[in-house]
């Protein structure tokens, strides 16, 4: 019974997770903008994520590891993202009330 109730709360974990990351994944994959993003902070999760993987990947399998597999996914593809779209901004920002002369 202990070992249902385990798996359980790790399935709804990672589901719950998982649904809290991907719409900011695909948010920033629809729009490009990745302004918000830092890179250092990228590259820390990304480098973080692998050595982390060497624990997760030594437990016996379960939703653990595709919770892991999902995080080494998103923060890759955020971190691709951020290298091809996120230090090129499409437009000059202006800065909120600051009027354009005409």
């Amino acid at each position: 019974m202990d070992i249902q109730l385990t798996m359980i709360a790790g399935v709804v974990s990672t589901v719950l997770f998982a649904a809290g990351t991907l719409p900011m994944v695909l948010k920033a994959y629809m729009t490009k903008d990745l302004a918000s993003y830092s890179f250092s902070n990228l590259l820390m999760a990304n480098i973080g994520n692998m050595v982390h993987a060497i624990y997760v990947f030594s437990l016996p399998p379960g939703p653990i590891w595709i919770l892991h597999a999902f995080y080494i996914a998103t923060t890759g593809l955020m971190l691709m993202l951020y290298l091809r779209y996120g230090r090129s901004p499409s437009a000059p920002q202006v800065p909120v009330g600051v009027a354009e002369s005409a």
